[in-house]
């Protein structure tokens, strides 16, 4: 039987690898979750300054607005701050620097449920194939998250340990788990619409595709509009 994750947790921290990737991937959780007066809080890995078809486009300009829209779109969410790492966009390495960065974040914010993009999801069809960032920051929150954050010898001047209890990974080929945003599903199209560097055309197929891909995923646990995961019950 599909899985409906019900549970609202007092914290939880969405970890993606650009901008509008938590919007997109899990907006429509985030939003609900702090509607019911979860703390949440978002981390961005790159600044997504590569974000554009436009050859001829100001990277820094580029920057400068992703930054902005990311801002709208949490407060749009309901969540309590995003913070960007800074890396360049396409160019972020898991190694003990990333890593040093997550732990800090994980035992800062000692959240119960981490959200983050799933590393193993590679091929979707024949026309699309998962962008190295979504898996490096993908497989490094893993990382960060077990053991690192949870065990005093992995990075000791960090913070204190922290044992996050639930991982909810998005964009997976193998959800177990699905959280209904039926409720909330507006606020999700709203959240992405702030994304308007990534449309630059019109957002209507933005929305259509939110629409469609809550509607899929309800399909599949049976209720309206809902967002798929995986689940990694952790303990904590």
């Amino acid at each position: 039987m599909p899985e409906i994750f019900g549970h609202v947790p007092e914290r939880a921290l969405a970890v993606y690898a650009h901008p509008d990737d938590p919007d997109v991937s899990c907006g429509g959780t985030l939003a609900a979750w702090a509607k019911a007066g979860c703390r949440v809080r978002i981390l961005l890995c790159t600044d997504g300054a590569k974000g554009t078809t436009t050859a001829t486009a100001d990277a820094g300009a580029l920057r400068r607005q992703r930054a902005e829209e990311a801002t709208a779109a949490a407060a749009t969410l309901g969540a309590a701050g995003a913070d960007s790492l800074g890396y360049p966009d396409g160019e972020v390495v898991d190694g003990p620097a990333l890593q040093r960065q997550l732990v800090e974040a994980v035992r800062r914010h000692r959240p119960e449920v981490v959200l983050a993009p799933d590393p193993s999801a590679m091929f979707f069809g024949q026309d699309y194939f998962n962008h190295r960032d979504h898996r490096v920051v993908g497989l490094a929150v893993l990382d960060a998250v077990a053991p690192a954050a949870a065990l005093p010898l992995y990075f000791p001047d960090a913070g204190p340990p922290h044992q996050v209890a639930t991982v909810l990974l998005s964009g997976t080929l193998e959800p177990d788990a699905w959280v209904d945003i039926s409720g909330t599903i507006e606020v999700k199209e709203a959240a992405v619409g702030c994304h308007r560097s990534q449309f630059p055309e019109g957002g209507d197929w933005a929305s259509a595709a939110v629409y469609l891909g809550a509607e899929d995923a309800g399909r599949q646990c049976g209720v309206r509009y809902a967002e798929a995961f995986r689940m990694l019950r952790l303990g904590g």
